[in-house]
C-alpha cells in the first residue's frame, strides 16, 4: 500500500458517523451507477431496478482486551489507536471484532448494502429488505418504542453467514481511492 493510499485509509477510520456513512454511500453509488434517494428515508435509488437502497458499513476493530479503569486508562488510550486495532480481512476468524448494523428500518428500503471497512480491504454485502428478519442475529427492537428499526451484528461468530449468503465483492483502498477520483 502506497503511503499516499495508506494516509487515504487511515483518514476513512478516523471519520465518524455522518462523514463516515457519506464515503461509504459514494462507494456504493459509484460502484452501482444509483443515484441521489427520493427522499429522507434511505440512501440512494436504483433508476433501473426501481429499488430503494440502504447503506450501512463499519470500521472493523479488533475487540479490547482490557477494560477501561482508573489504574489503566493512559495505557489504554495510548493502545487504542488505528496500527494496534485494525483488523485485516485475513484475520477476521483469528480475532474477536463486533459491527453493529443499526437503524435498519427494513420498511424503508428495498435492498441493503453494508459492509465491513477491514484494515487491508473492503468487504461488501447486500441483502433485501424481505430477507432482513432471517437474517442471522437480527433484532428488531433497537431502542426501546422503536418498533421496525433493528440491527444485527457481524463479528467472528456471524462473519460465515454473511460470507456464504450475501457477500458480493472485496475492493482494495487503492480501488476505493480511484473509484472517488473518478466522481
Amino acid at each position: 500500500m502506497t503511503d499516499e493510499i495508506k494516509e487515504f485509509r487511515d483518514g476513512i477510520f478516523a471519520l465518524r458517523t455522518r462523514r463516515f456513512g457519506t464515503v461509504a454511500e459514494l462507494m456504493i453509488e459509484a460502484l452501482y451507477g444509483f443515484t441521489e434517494s427520493h427522499n429522507q428515508f434511505h440512501d440512494r435509488y436504483d433508476e433501473c431496478g426501481r429499488k430503494r437502497i440502504e447503506i450501512k458499513f463499519s470500521t472493523v476493530m479488533k475487540a479490547n482486551e482490557t477494560v477501561i479503569s482508573r489504574y489503566n486508562v493512559i495505557e489504554q488510550c495510548k493502545k487504542a489507536n488505528l496500527g494496534n486495532r485494525a483488523l485485516n480481512s485475513t484475520d477476521m476468524y483469528n480475532h474477536d471484532f463486533d459491527c453493529n448494523i443499526q437503524q435498519v428500518k427494513r420498511l424503508e428500503f428495498d435492498v441493503l448494502y453494508y459492509g465491513l471497512f477491514f484494515a487491508d480491504r473492503i468487504a461488501i454485502f447486500e441483502m433485501d429488505s424481505n430477507e432482513i428478519l432471517s437474517c442471522f442475529g437480527y433484532s428488531d427492537r433497537q431502542h426501546k418504542g422503536n418498533a421496525g428499526e433493528g440491527q444485527f451484528h457481524l463479528n467472528r461468530s456471524s462473519i460465515d453467514y454473511h460470507m456464504q449468503n450475501h457477500f458480493v465483492q472485496w475492493l482494495t483502498y487503492e480501488e476505493l481511492y480511484n473509484l472517488l477520483s473518478h466522481l
